[in-house]
């Protein structure tokens, strides 16, 4: 799946710019035929003769797990990878012929199927590798043991002294923290079920590194996306122009009159496709909100309103910077006369035909006296 997905990446980059932009149509029409032949090509060498049997693999996996809210998400999503694997087989049984319109038709029936197993795929693999999700071999905690380390670790807390180095979800729903906490001078590790931010969190193990943890912990499942119906990173659309700021405080510093001011100002403060940066700035904000809230803790309820206070914020500077520049442009106005340039400093130089200056006479020196 990661040569499939690298591939498909490749071919996209060889018809456009590094803005997104399309560099020619007749570029993009063969990088496109280029694309589609290499994935084919691909998936046929690397997944037709292992796809059954991972799917059913994947499938067998997920019969063993612990009842989660993803479990039944994932079956959905191994059952359209299996009706995708059926449709790019029935290409690869009868292709169309090269160059032909009819082969074209084919590539863009079968290229969201690829994509889909492109980005996919992984989470077929990571459930078939039943081993991966199995039960690990445990912290080897005693009950007294992890009451123990989860006092000293709220306490740690509290002090805002527990260091926090990663998360995970396991394959039960569980959320995994890996944490540093220093005792007696020394740092020691602990994994922590729950979130570090709702009272009831535990402490599972304690381990003399990340590596030791890794062995015992449950491990990591693939993480999900923000928005379930989100485009596909192979079928973007094509980028708007965009006009970098440094040029439009360039264009406002050479500007005489007030109109080509107003109208880099309403350049930055643009709706629609081709949105300008302050407004592109709010709705990331929004965005970068959205993802906070949906990581589910208290700290990402917390900083997803700070967003959204902040895009509040920004998408109020956007109507006031526009009003703004609609009332300048309305002045009509333009820069008095007497802000005149000041003149460039040039040394003179001597013209070419004229002959350099005598060097001075030379004296002569006293005789000296015998």
């Amino acid at each position: 799946m990661a040569v499939l997905d690298r591939e498909i990446q490749t071919a996209l980059d060889t018809a456009r710019d590094r803005h997104g932009r399309t560099v020619h149509h007749r570029a993009e029409e063969a990088a496109r035929a280029r694309r589609n032949q290499t994935a084919l090509a691909l998936y046929a060498a690397q997944l037709v003769p292992h796809a059954d049997a991972l799917l059913d693999a994947a499938r067998n996996t997920l019969d063993t797990l612990p009842p989660a809210r993803h479990t039944s998400a994932w079956r959905d999503l191994l059952d359209a990878l299996a009706a995708s694997h059926t449709e790019i087989t029935g290409v690869l049984k009868r292709p169309a012929a090269q160059g032909t319109s009819a082969e074209r038709e084919q590539h863009a029936a079968v290229w969201p199927h690829l994509v889909f197993w492109a980005e996919h795929g992984t989470l077929a693999a990571d459930l078939a590798d039943a081993s991966r999700l199995s039960q690990q071999p445990g912290t080897g905690l005693t009950a007294e043991e992890r009451q123990m380390w989860t006092e000293m670790a709220q306490a740690a807390q509290r002090r805002r002294e527990l260091d926090l180095m990663e998360s995970w979800y396991a394959a039960d729903g569980r959320l995994i923290t890996l944490a540093c906490l220093i005792v007696d001078d020394t740092d020691t590790v602990i994994a922590l079920a729950g979130d570090p931010d709702v009272p009831g969190w535990e402490v599972i193990g304690q381990f003399d590194n990340e590596y030791t943890a890794s062995l015992a912990l449950p491990r990591p499942v693939t993480p999900g996306v923000l928005r379930a119906d989100s485009a596909s990173r192979f079928n973007r659309p094509e980028a708007a122009p965009e006009q970098p700021l440094h040029d439009l405080l360039r264009d406002v510093i050479e500007a005489r009159g007030a109109s080509e001011v107003a109208e880099a100002l309403l350049s930055v403060t643009r709706m629609g496709y081709a949105a300008g940066p302050v407004v592109q700035l709010a709705q990331l904000l929004d965005t970068a909100a959205e993802f906070s809230h949906a990581l589910n803790t208290v700290q990402g309820r917390q900083i997803g309103a700070r967003l959204e206070a902040l895009g509040r914020q920004f998408a109020f500077l956007a109507r006031e910077v526009h009003d703004a520049a609609e009332d300048l442009e309305a002045t009509v106005a333009v820069l008095p006369p007497h802000r005149t340039p000041k003149p460039p400093r040039i040394r003179s130089r001597p013209a070419l035909d004229i002959a350099p200056p005598a060097p001075p006479a030379r004296t002569a020196p006293p005789a000296r006296r015998l």
